[in-house]
């Protein structure tokens, strides 16, 4: 049986999905606030290549052991590739944009993600608009205005970066259902590791050229000694990688976007949380009513 006919007959299992992806928006939300937490203490290439240096080895583990068949060639390298890359690139934007904002603003920017899967899906995909569609647009976009306040003198340019996030998650998600969705999620998660690694390494060898005063910051900086804590933090953020990649890829293999997105706005929810636990942060009144409108946008693009 072809690639097609087993895509064509694979059933959606929603309660496992809606499940998972409830999860793993909490083990997300959690390790951002915490690589939001330890920013001043590494550089970002070095939490990529050292979280999933630990990740990997675990994960190779468990697929000899416990899930064989998740260790098939498999058949669209060329598509797992990309989707490798587009979620490195969403996660490097991310990341630099979280030592300047508040979590819940980062998040709640980030969570544009359903209209742009909405736009894509009709530009990509081929799918219609519906007027409810271009009312989400409209609405999520007011809602990034409020939060951003792109007239006002503290308009932070680093809120335009959760944004760019939000546009390659969608593009990557669209992909994993789309071109991905009988690829083993073990085997997406394996090379979406193996990426980071390689990109945390080309970017430190690239660093080491760079002249030693211009080495400094969440992107440049060299590589920091790491003490008993910092390995803590290290293996927390491995578990939280490896929950993050393989139950984005369940969810989204075994449930509609329309029906997954939405739970997924949960991220939101628990970032709130942890900004206020963690953080002492409180969104203004214009930020809270900015992620009211960009939540609604997301239900109401999902579920046109």
């Amino acid at each position: 049986m072809n690639c097609s006919s087993l895509l064509k007959n694979r059933s959606d299992n929603i309660p496992l999905a809606v499940g998972v992806i409830v999860v793993t928006v909490f083990a997300l939300s959690l390790g951002d606030a915490l690589i939001k937490l330890t920013s001043n203490q590494f550089v970002i290439w070095q939490i990529f290549v050292i979280r999933s240096a630990i990740a990997i080895p675990c994960l190779l583990l468990y697929m000899v052991l416990a899930s064989r068949a998740s260790l098939q060639r498999p058949g669209a390298i060329g598509w797992i590739i990309i989707r490798s890359l587009l979620l490195v690139t969403m996660w490097v934007s991310y990341y630099i944009a979280l030592p300047h904002l508040a979590l819940s603003v980062a998040a709640a920017v980030y969570y544009t993600l359903p209209i742009f899967i909405t736009l894509f899906s009709a530009v990509i995909v081929g799918d219609r608009i519906s007027r409810l569609g271009w009312v989400a647009v409209v609405l999520g976009f007011g809602g990034v205005c409020l939060i951003l306040k792109p007239q006002t003198d503290d308009f932070n340019w680093y809120a335009l970066l959760p944004l760019l996030s939000a546009i390659l998650y969608a593009l990557a998600m669209i992909l994993t259902r789309s071109k991905c969705r009988i690829e083993h999620p073990l085997m997406l998660s394996l090379a979406l590791n193996i990426c980071f690694v390689c990109t945390g390494v080309l970017a430190t060898a690239v660093i080491v050229t760079i002249p030693d005063e211009s080495r400094q910051g969440f992107l440049l900086a060299s590589w920091a000694e790491l003490g008993f804590m910092q390995w803590l933090s290290m293996g927390l953020l491995a578990i939280v990688i490896l929950v993050g990649s393989i139950g984005a890829a369940i969810a989204y293999q075994n449930g509609p976007s329309s029906v997954i997105g939405t739970f997924d706005f949960a991220y939101v929810g628990f970032a709130v949380l942890w900004g206020l636990i963690l953080f002492d942060e409180i969104p203004d009144t214009l930020s809270v009513l900015g992620m009211a409108l960009i939540v609604c946008a997301g239900v109401l693009s999902l579920r046109q």
